[in-house]
């Protein structure tokens, strides 16, 4: 080895959903949005100029940040932004993990959480998910650096009751406790409501999902004003231009239109539930999934056989190479049409 070669960072990177470049693919396997952002999205994106993008976009995200406290009753001072979710859990990261005790979150989760916490080299433990994927949460009462998880759970969708997460908080309450809500807007309850309860309480979401917004990058935190305050220190001390001005003009503008949310979050619920009720009738059991996706296994037929079959005919969906979860399918909740054809396959599939 290269003497300079001791000193590189080395870490094994977070492997993100395949993006097919080949048109005319049904695409299930990144938990997008089916449907286009609010009209009020693009009429905010026709009123931009040159002139908005010669110049530095405001350091604070001060009009988004604006939109995003009006819309959830909350101060302006109880908001961070940030490029997509991962980069605000990352800041996360950066900004409370600091205890030589290891953080704590389940062994099936979101799969960056230990590709930064290998980066920041931030020690850290897994307590697994009982046979039904479910968080117990007497395995995080245990002495710790920190709490993080995904509610609803990804990739299994699994929510865990608000009395459980208020449990984990009430013994844990020297750490800060992050809840990952990427998809709560899709039937889970939120747990801002505990917000003004425990100071040690940071919230995360994203305009990926349920706000059909995945292209632009944008996340947010909720929090104590202290806890937001640090963040922002960490923030400004590594680019004080995280956000552009497209993304911060158009997410205030999407964030606005709440009846558009709710339009698009009623289609993808009865998608996903109808989808549970299809999938049934052909051999599939699933969690009970209240996010954009259904995590699911078949009685007979491998899931990486499935998952290769059904990339050969254009329809990608995400399979996971990893102990526990290797015979299942992650799948993205489609529009109607997109769901249809992957029925009329696996029909066809699983009877020869």
């Amino acid at each position: 080895m290269r003497e300079w070669e001791n000193n590189i960072r080395k870490v094994t990177p977070y492997t993100p959903g395949e993006q097919p470049k080949q048109p005319n693919v049904i695409k299930l396997n990144t938990n997008e949005n089916p449907y286009p952002p609010s009209p009020m999205v693009l009429n905010a994106l026709r009123q931009m100029t040159t002139e908005t993008m010669r110049k530095y976009p405001d350091p604070t995200a001060g009009e988004l940040v604006s939109a995003i406290a009006r819309e959830y009753r909350t101060r302006p001072e109880q908001v961070f932004v940030g490029v997509g979710s991962d980069d605000v859990l990352a800041m996360c990261f950066l900004t409370f993990f600091n205890s030589e005790k290891p953080i704590l979150f389940p062994d099936i989760t979101y799969s960056f959480y230990d590709v930064w916490a290998d980066l920041f080299r931030i020690p850290y433990e897994c307590p697994p998910l009982n046979d039904k994927f479910e968080i117990v949460k007497e395995d995080y009462y245990r002495e710790n650096g920190g709490v993080v998880f995904p509610n609803p759970n990804a990739p299994t969708g699994v929510q865990m009751p608000l009395a459980d997460i208020e449990d984990i908080l009430q013994h844990n309450q020297d750490v800060i406790v992050i809840v990952d809500e990427a998809y709560i807007d899709f039937g889970g309850l939120s747990a801002r409501a505990l917000l003004e309860k425990y100071e040690n309480l940071l919230i995360v979401q994203t305009f990926s999902k349920s706000r059909c917004m995945a292209g632009m990058r944008i996340g947010y935190a909720f929090g104590s004003e202290e806890l937001i305050r640090h963040l922002n220190d960490v923030k400004y001390s590594f680019n004080s231009y995280t956000m552009n001005e497209a993304a911060i003009r158009l997410g205030a503008a999407a964030v606005s239109d709440s009846m558009y949310l709710m339009e698009t979050r009623h289609k993808i619920v009865e998608t996903r539930e109808r989808a549970k009720k299809e999938l049934a009738q052909l051999g599939f059991s699933c969690t009970d999934s209240l996010a954009n996706f259904l995590f699911v296994t078949h009685e007979t037929c491998p899931a990486r056989e499935l998952f290769e079959a059904l990339k050969a005919e254009g329809i990608y969906v995400r399979y996971f190479d990893k102990p526990r979860i290797d015979n299942y399918l992650r799948i993205t909740i489609g529009t109607d049409e997109e769901m249809d054809a992957l029925y009329r396959f696996l029909r066809d599939y699983l009877r020869v």
